[in-house]
């Protein structure tokens, strides 16, 4: 089969290459997926690239890549059932983050087939395209599970997203509208019309204003791209509101060589026993409750995949990649295979 693989960590230029390799055999429990569609997001240039070097000791693996194929999120259809797997039948279109635990890995979507567990697989609901399908999964979960849970969201509540036109951001602010926030989206001017279509109440261009000096304070501050100290985001929170980091670390520009982001977020959570607007980490569902409320809200029609217009195929993965860095994308970015 055709797939993206890497031999070694480095710069994705020159450690990508597309090749053909055997096809994945279904084992107990999972299920063969040809693959439509695969996102290019953050943790997949972090994987690939192997910094920060903490993800290599957290699965990724010492001191080459365990999976040589990168990629997490994937929407195709099933062709193969492996023993013991019942949900699904060949023909039936599924989508999912494949990972098994963290995404800072690889996880074998960049390829035309791929082995998965069909526990972390759900239909892909009707009317939803392969590559708006594959737009969901990481950041979907990565938006719900930090301002529903971390941030712990209410109606009524006034929600800043930094960030707000990118892969994740575009989820925050629909699940903070439909959690019944007001929602003020902070991006460029290129990207303001389309937060006001997902349902921003009001939109700021950080080219043009910094929300931290702007004298309005928000109950959520979700943060998803900001390096500002904490002690000018404070100024744009309520006494007792709630800082949210995501902690994108600009691939690699902005964060701890070693830590990545975790440079930044670890003497944050140092500070949560002292400062109310900093909370711990707070329990909440578990990934597959997450990932059932995620698709419910699609199958209702109360949120929207949003893709970059952008088409990539499997093998432009180096210019997909290339767009991603530079920032320009709305949404997601999407390979199609």
């Amino acid at each position: 089969m055709r797939a993206i693989v890497q031999d070694e960590y480095g710069p994705y230029a020159q450690v990508l290459r597309a090749t053909q390799i055997a096809t994945p055999v279904a084992g107990p429990g999972e299920v063969l997926v040809r693959v439509r569609a695969t996102s290019v997001h953050a943790d997949v240039w972090h994987a690939i690239t192997g910094i920060p070097y903490v993800l290599r000791l957290m699965g990724s693996g010492l001191p080459t890549p365990k999976q040589p194929v990168p990629g997490t999120d994937l929407a195709g259809e099933v062709v193969r059932v492996g023993p013991g797997a019942t949900r699904f039948a060949p023909g039936d279109r599924v989508f999912g983050e494949i990972t098994t635990t963290n995404q800072w890995r690889n996880a074998g979507a960049f390829a035309e087939f791929a082995a998965v567990n069909e526990a972390y697989l759900e239909p892909i609901p009707d009317g939803m395209t392969d590559r708006e399908a594959a737009s969901v999964p990481t950041a979907a979960l990565i938006a719900l599970t930090n301002l529903r849970d971390q941030g712990q969201v209410r109606k009524g509540q006034r929600v800043l997203v930094n960030g707000a036109g990118g892969g994740v951001g575009v989820w925050a602010v629909q699940f903070a509208k439909a959690l019944g926030a007001t929602v003020t989206a902070v991006d460029t001017s290129a990207k303001l019309d389309l937060l006001r279509e997902l349902g921003a109440d009001h939109v700021i261009d950080y080219t043009k204003q910094d929300f931290t000096r702007l004298g309005v304070r928000y109950d959520i501050v979700f943060d998803i791209v900001s390096q500002a100290r904490f002690s000018e985001i404070r100024e744009a929170l309520e006494p007792d509101g709630t800082f949210v980091i995501i902690g994108h670390d600009q691939y690699g520009s902005s964060g701890h060589r070693v830590l990545g982001s975790l440079g930044r977020m670890l003497p944050l959570m140092a500070m949560s026993p002292f400062v109310k607007q900093i909370p711990g980490i707070r329990s909440g569902p578990s990934r597959a409750q997450n990932w059932e409320t995620i698709v419910g809200l699609l199958a209702e029609d109360r949120i929207h995949p949003v893709v970059d217009p952008h088409i990539f195929s499997l093998e432009e993965a180096v210019e997909a990649l290339d767009f991603l860095v530079s920032g320009a994308a709305v949404g997601r970015v999407v390979l199609t295979v």
